[in-house]
């Protein structure tokens, strides 16, 4: 989970009315729930990073993502406990982008979590009403490939705070678009909005003489949109400076604008960005 903390102070409004008073899988009245925010109070915003497909990129896009919100003006330390509870690790100088992962809690780096269904279900639960966020415009959560029961989990644990919706991700070829294809059906059936799917690995455009080769095909991405009558936010194509600055831990945004990526990954902000008003009209 990566969270974009908000420029100047920005107010947050909790809107209401739309709360039916139904229980949610807890056992707790929806109405309770919003009574008593918890943790996520001051998250104006959250945007799930979904794929029913494994190694398309999840991660990448919710990191860049991330960047490219908090460049567009929207300001998104080991763990810590605080009277809130866990306090998220910041991954920028101006601590302006906070990150909280399982990762962190693992008392050896190289150590596998191998857990059952029902202990992955309540520390998803506890990401969400023990992690002292603060005020933030934008929680951006990368979540595992599939439509397994922790996606249930998420999406279950989130509802009562009105996520913006999901972006669905999957790269060119027919294999990830077939299995990504569950993954809208998924949408549907929790009853969360598709805001769109982007298109990662598109193309490799050459560094020397900006030729696009489409190692992995090209176009699946925009014509299962098309399809399934969702958005389609945009296509990424591979860049190894992506590549080397997500390994070195660098902002590509900010360095590297000039790369053939740049522009892809802004616009898709950009896009995410205008979709802020129609969900407070």
């Amino acid at each position: 989970m990566e969270g974009v903390q908000p420029a100047g102070g920005m107010e947050v409004a909790a809107d209401c009315k739309h709360n039916t008073g139904e229980k949610g899988s807890n056992g707790l009245l929806k109405a309770d729930l919003l009574k008593e925010p918890g943790n996520l109070a001051g998250v104006r915003h959250i945007v799930l990073v979904l794929s029913g497909k494994g190694g398309v990129g999840k991660s990448t896009i919710s990191t860049e993502l991330a960047l490219a919100l908090r460049h567009a003006g929207k300001k998104g330390r080991a763990v810590h406990q605080c009277d809130s509870g866990w306090v998220p690790v910041f991954v920028d100088q101006e601590q302006s982008i906070s990150l909280m992962s399982v990762g962190f809690l693992l008392e050896k780096p190289d150590e596998a979590v191998v857990w059952r269904g029902p202990k992955k279900n309540a520390l998803i639960k506890q990401f969400v009403s023990d992690v002292a966020w603060g005020q933030l415009d934008y929680l951006v959560v990368d979540t595992p490939p599939g439509t397994s029961d922790e996606h249930m989990a998420a999406v279950e644990a989130l509802r009562p705070y009105s996520p913006l919706g999901a972006v669905v991700v999957t790269t060119p070829q027919a294999v990830s678009v077939g299995d990504v294809r569950r993954e809208l059906t998924f949408c549907r059936k929790t009853g969360l909005r598709v805001i769109g799917i982007v298109e990662n690995m598109s193309g490799f455009i050459c560094p020397h003489c900006a030729e696009c080769t489409n190692i992995f095909s090209r176009g699946g991405g925009e014509e299962l949109a098309r399809h399934a009558g969702v958005p389609f936010l945009g296509s990424v194509p591979l860049d190894p400076k992506l590549t080397r600055s997500l390994e070195e831990g660098r902002d590509f945004i900010q360095e590297f604008p000039q790369s053939p990526a740049f522009p892809a990954l802004s616009a898709i902000a950009q896009k995410i960005l205008k979709e802020t008003p129609v969900q407070l009209s």
